[in-house]
């Protein structure tokens, strides 16, 4: 079915959870990436849904981090199409995926731990006010808004608390608010519960929800596979650069999905 800003809408009924799945947000078709005489992406096609949670996985060199930069424009495919909202999508950089509503958090988050929380999520797009002939930041507004976000993340992270003595779940918070500043329509999140402590891991996975819960598209890459079978709709595994698997969560195992990263199972 389109609807009618030429969005597609995809009915497709789980025969065990019965779960819908909602507008396709982002599509790519027949996406091929080459670096000179490797190819590292090989005819790999996605379709991206509004308010779900797609895990992608694969073992080192499968392709995802390739995928995922070319989702974030980082990459410019060597062949097929990128569609966004029914529109071809020709992207010149991050900067440009930014403006479509395209969110990257990396592995490292890329924080400031000598500044607050507030200042990190407004870093590089600080709030200006006057004062006089000059323009000076304002923090007051930028405290606000940034209170604004870690409550819709239902986040205990509080603006003016420095980054460095945060938690490892309270600086996903503090990434994943900066992503919520820019009016993100896909959030693209590299392995966000490696290296922190179970409790921590539940926060992070709370947060994933969350987005979900606002009609985001959550797309997790994570080695992780109890995290995606706790909080992902469906699964993406890639090998070798193509995608050798495309399914409901409810649908598939850790085990089929171990078999299919490894090459025991050609693919499902």
């Amino acid at each position: 079915m389109t609807l009618r800003d030429g969005r597609v809408c995809y009915s497709f009924q789980s025969r065990i959870s019965g779960y819908t799945l909602m507008p396709v947000l982002a599509r790519l078709e027949g996406i091929v990436k080459d670096f000179g005489a490797i190819r590292a992406l090989n005819d790999v096609s996605l379709d991206i849904h509004e308010g779900e949670v797609l895990g992608l996985m694969g073992d080192n060199g499968a392709g995802k981090s390739t995928l995922v930069k070319t989702i974030a424009g980082n990459f410019l495919p060597t062949a097929g199409t990128y569609m966004m909202e029914g529109k071809a999508l020709h992207l010149s950089g991050p900067s440009d995926a930014r403006r479509h509503g395209i969110e990257v958090v990396y592995q490292d988050l890329a924080l400031c731990d000598n500044l607050t929380a507030a200042a990190n999520v407004f870093l590089g797009r600080e709030l200006m006010r006057r004062w006089g002939p000059f323009r000076i930041i304002d923090k007051k507004r930028m405290n606000a808004r940034a209170d604004e976000l870690f409550r819709e993340l239902k986040s205990e992270t509080r603006p003016a608390d420095l980054v460095a003595r945060m938690s490892g779940g309270q600086r996903q918070a503090v990434a994943i608010a900066r992503t919520r500043l820019a009016r993100s329509k896909i959030v693209l999140m590299d392995e966000p519960t490696a290296a922190i402590s179970v409790r921590q891991v539940a926060e992070v996975l709370a947060l994933i929800r969350r987005m979900k819960d606002q009609g985001l598209a959550v797309i997790l890459i994570s080695h992780r596979m109890p995290d995606v079978f706790e909080v992902c709709d469906r699964v993406v595994v890639m090998r070798r650069g193509r995608k050798v698997a495309d399914k409901m969560i409810s649908e598939s195992s850790p085990e089929e999905v171990t078999g299919l990263i490894t090459g025991a199972i050609a693919a499902a």
